[in-house]
Order: structure tokens, then sequence, then C-alpha cells
């Protein structure tokens, strides 16, 4: 609560998480601007502004709420000061990892993820052992979708600006690589510098 006290521009603030074999401030690309949906709290103005959570039968109800409010020009931050430990693998709830891997793959695609990063997402988890198929699998997943020309559950806009980012960190990762430097995926983008238009509405998820 203090962040909020200390920062009138975020909008949404959580903290980072564990479960089994897994640590979203060393294993993952989301980054500090990312705050899981565990541990989404919300300044009520944001959540008013972004039209709270949206409904989708495919879920990713937590990510289109932060990444609309990032959007929109409001913070967005995940902090390692606190940690919440999660006792299940997410996306395991109705399935196993392997499936839940298509799962991902499919939901990467509705959420309008750039096929070059799926493609560069897919080739990482690749590496990943013991489960090397699960990259397979994402792959599968979303490049089902793509050919199916399935409906994605994002507008032009929001799709526009996930893609934007992914290209940033794209570039970021690159810049990495090309200079001999340790990859930090937490702090791939910069926390983002506030330039929200409170008049706008929010009009980014299709129904």
């Amino acid at each position: 609560m203090n962040k909020f006290e200390e920062d009138p521009d975020l909008g949404v603030a959580g903290t980072i998480f564990k479960e089994p074999g897994y640590c979203s401030e060393t294993d993952s690309f989301e980054g500090q601007n990312y705050v899981s949906g565990q541990c989404q709290i919300f300044r009520r103005e944001c959540f008013e502004a972004i039209g709270g959570y949206q409904p989708s039968k495919a879920g990713g109800i937590d990510w289109m709420a932060v990444t609309t409010a990032r959007m929109m020009g409001w913070k967005t931050r995940s902090f390692r000061e606190m940690c919440f430990y999660h006792h299940r693998v997410l996306g395991t709830a109705e399935t196993g990892k392997i499936g839940k891997s298509f799962a991902y793959g499919k939901k990467d695609y509705y959420m309008g993820g750039h096929p070059l990063w799926e493609a560069v997402r897919c080739s990482y988890q690749l590496k990943k052992r013991p489960y090397v198929i699960g990259g397979v699998m994402l792959f599968a997943g979303y490049f089902s979708a793509l050919l199916n020309g399935e409906k994605r559950i994002v507008s032009n806009d929001l799709m526009r600006f996930h893609r934007r980012e992914q290209m940033m960190k794209l570039k970021a990762i690159l810049l990495s690589i090309v200079t001999f430097k340790k990859i930090d995926g937490f702090g791939l983008l910069p926390v983002a510098e506030a330039t929200r238009t409170p008049q706008r509405t929010a009009d980014h998820v299709q129904q």
C-alpha cells in the first residue's frame, strides 16, 4: 500500500511468485511491468478506467487487465520485496504439464502475441528439461490457432501494444547476447513512465 501512496500513477501492483521449480523473477520474460493474476492489487481509479475484469472463455482476464492498464498509461509493477508461493504449477488445474503447454500456445495467439516472439519462446522452451516436448506443444498450440484463423479475444489496439512490448524485449535480449551480457528477464524493460489520459474509456477488449 505504501507503493501506491508514493506513486499516484501506479495503477496495478503485486509481487513476484514461486511455484515448484519456477520463479517469476528469474524464469520468465514477463518482467517487472507485469503483475501476476494471483496477486493483483488495483488502484480504484485504474480498475474503473479499464472497465474491471473482462469475461473471457479463453481465460487471461488478469493479463488483459494489467496490459490494458499499461496501454492506458498507468504504471504496473511487480515488486521483489515480497513473494508468494503458488502450490500448483500454473495451468495444470485441468490438464498435465504437457497439455498446459499446448493450451498456453493457443492462449498466446488469442492474446495477440507476435509470431516471431512465439517462435523464440518455443525455442527457449526446447532447452528446458525434462519437459523439452513442452516447447513443441507450445508451438503447436499457437500455430494451430493461427492456421485455423481462430478469433482473438483482444482488440487491435491491445494487440499492437502487446506486440510492441514483445519486440522491445526481443531487442533487449538480442543486445544482451551480442554484448555478452547476462540476460535479465525481470528488468528487460524499464518501468514505463506514466502517460495516462483519464478521458479514454476502456473499449479495448472484444466481447
